[in-house]
């Protein structure tokens, strides 16, 4: 049985009323998997803008069997959530990372070049809690501070050529790596709420890349269908 953790920012854990990515993931991989998988993480929340804490479960469906299981965080990067990989892991007996950072980094804390050192700390944290993980990454999407602030989108564009580098050089045949492809499609201005938030056709898109990344990579799953994957 595999289990699947998501890791990411404000765009994985989201927030209350929302359906998030996570769960257009595991939408499609229950109509598509074929072998019994769980979902798995320390945490459970979305973030609640009303109280400015991630202490919500107001899913925007509240089915039961959403397992709602991950490690994500409002705000938060590679720079928070290196030194937290390795007990997440360790305690979930995590066998493949959904990874979407990057974006926090750039715009508060790290530069490109030390993002990138970010990701093999991550990368190897990960490695010393499970030798066989697996992980996925996500290179930083489209975003509105991007299409306005041109040092940010060349950090971000810089960033993303690393994390191409940094992926193919980690790669082991005993713990893959696989760079998914930025979602197809993607328009800040129809597949977000806010210009950098997915809003419901966004959470597909980004669980589309995961999957078909899987898919293509691994032989997970099958392409992503958003009508599998319950549309809002």
């Amino acid at each position: 049985m595999l289990r699947f953790m998501p890791v990411g920012d404000s765009m994985t854990i989201g927030s209350a009323g929302e359906h998030t990515w996570r769960y257009r993931m595991w939408q499609h991989l229950r109509a598509t998997h074929g072998t019994p998988f769980q979902i798995v993480g320390p945490r459970e929340t979305l973030y609640n803008k009303a109280t400015g804490a991630a202490d919500s479960y107001e899913y925007a469906d509240q089915d039961q069997g959403f397992p709602r299981a991950h490690l994500a965080g409002w705000g938060e990067g590679w720079y928070h959530l290196s030194p937290l990989i390795a007990d997440a892991v360790r305690t979930s007996r995590a066998d493949v990372l959904l990874v979407s950072l990057g974006l926090i980094d750039l715009g508060f804390y790290t530069n490109a070049p030390q993002t990138s050192e970010n990701v093999r700390a991550f990368v190897a944290e990960a490695r010393s809690a499970n030798p066989h993980i697996a992980m996925t990454l996500l290179p930083v999407i489209p975003n509105i501070r991007a299409e306005s602030d041109a040092s940010f989108a060349r950090e971000v564009t810089l960033f993303n050529d690393l994390l191409a580098k940094t992926t193919a050089d980690l790669d082991e045949p005993g713990s893959p790596l696989l760079l998914a492809s930025l979602p197809h499609g993607y328009d800040i201005h129809t597949d977000t709420y806010d210009g950098t938030h997915p809003n419901a056709s966004g959470e597909h898109k980004l669980a589309s890349a995961f999957a078909e990344a899987m898919h293509q990579g691994w032989g997970v799953g099958a392409p992503y269908n958003a009508h599998l994957a319950k549309t809002a």
